[in-house]
């Protein structure tokens, strides 16, 4: 077996690639173990990755993995808004004063539900999209 030195050419993963590559020793902790490497395909140094110990890595993340939780649309989670509130519809302006569960009537968005209020912005759930506007100024 070939000594380890500065300059030789070995295999590690590659985090930029995500792809087990052929690297360059560019630094070393001591005369057995490799410290840093350069990757030949996308030239980026990072630190040596052991390619085998890699993939356990990634297995040992997929069994501790939660599953995902019931993803909702902004379409749907607008209509379940609109539909359990009472309250009427006021027309957006910046110098408005908005509170949580408030339904406005934006010009260009239609209308909309007040979901957060933090200082003079407003998080609003619009039928295809939620943006933050501002108020109160």
């Amino acid at each position: 077996m070939s000594q380890l030195t500065v300059g030789k050419d070995v295999l590690s993963y590659c985090g930029k690639c995500k792809l087990n590559l052929g690297h360059t020793i560019v630094a070393m902790k001591d005369s057995k173990h490799i410290a840093k490497v350069k990757c030949n395909t996308c030239l980026t140094i990072h630190a040596f990755k052991d390619p085998t110990q890699a993939k356990q890595n990634k297995t040992r993340t997929r069994k501790t993995s939660v599953s995902p939780s019931k993803v909702i649309s902004v379409s749907d989670l607008w209509m379940e808004k609109m539909s359990s509130t009472k309250k009427k519809s006021t027309p957006y302006s910046m110098a408005g004063n908005f509170h949580e569960g408030d339904i406005i009537d934006h010009t260009k968005f239609g209308p909309g539900i007040v979901e957060k209020v933090v200082d003079d912005k407003i998080e609003v759930i619009f039928r295809h999209e939620i943006k933050t506007l501002v108020h109160n100024k």
